[in-house]
């Protein structure tokens, strides 16, 4: 079996998708900027820890969990898992839209 042939056969063949999920703002900043520390697209990064929490497994070392502290602290990210099922966004008024004061009416 050749290099090139192993290569081939080590590859996953997969079809990707472009999705609009929605995220907290400062939570996609640290995945954003992590991404970019490890020169990954913020697709590839996702992928990954999809795959390994699918697994039971954790998709950081302890120097990827230091760089994420850091990342949190700039971007002044005080959520973590405690807080997954307790988001609660908020409710703004659509572009070009002012409130109504009751004056003129």
């Amino acid at each position: 079996m050749t290099q090139e042939t192993q290569i081939k056969e080590s590859q996953l063949l997969i079809e990707r998708v472009q999705t609009g999920v929605r995220m907290e703002k400062r939570l996609l900043k640290v995945l954003k900027a992590f991404a970019e520390y490890h020169d990954m697209s913020l697709g590839d990064l996702l992928e990954g820890i999809v795959l390994h929490a699918f697994d039971g497994k954790t998709p950081f070392s302890s120097a990827s969990l230091k760089r994420i502290q850091d990342l949190k602290k700039f971007y002044a990210l005080d959520l973590n898992a405690s807080a997954s099922h307790r988001l609660t966004e908020i409710k703004r008024r659509p572009a070009g839209r002012k409130a109504a004061s009751g004056k003129g009416k």
